[in-house]
């Protein structure tokens, strides 16, 4: 499926090329801002293969809703998770994890940060060897 293709299937617009988080994805990822304050919430989508680095929100967690196509979710020491459209993810505070598209499939999920005081993210190593083992 081409970039195009997927954006008749995602109900959010896809955005622009994620070029100020790229050092922190393996693969290109896009971003739309949906709502800056004082909320953040963003589309954000993959293209297959793509996901973020291991990374850990402290303060505030962060909340995912699964918009289209394929992808997974995995805390560290825990089995990947697939996702699908319709699935929601909570993720707490201070837990280091990871989520991206599968390696066949684009994948789109609308970000929602919890709200924190002195709230920030710490980008870790990217995924590999977990990623590989994925189907």
């Amino acid at each position: 499926m081409t970039k195009s293709e997927f954006q008749k299937e995602d109900i959010f617009p896809i955005g622009e090329e994620n070029t100020g988080f790229a050092q922190y994805f393996t693969g290109k990822s896009y971003l739309a801002g949906l709502v800056p304050q004082p909320i953040p919430i963003a589309n954000v989508t993959f293209e297959p293969g793509c996901r973020n680095n291991w990374h850990i929100h402290h303060g505030g967690g962060q909340i995912l809703l699964c918009t289209a196509g394929r992808g997974y979710y995995q805390e560290w020491g825990k089995p990947a998770r697939e996702l699908h459209p319709g699935d929601v993810v909570n993720i707490p505070p201070e837990v280091k994890h990871w989520h991206g598209a599968a390696p066949d499939s684009w994948f789109s999920h609308i970000a929602i940060s919890v709200p924190a005081e002195n709230g920030s993210c710490e980008w870790l190593e990217p995924v590999t060897a977990d990623y590989e083992n994925l189907k």
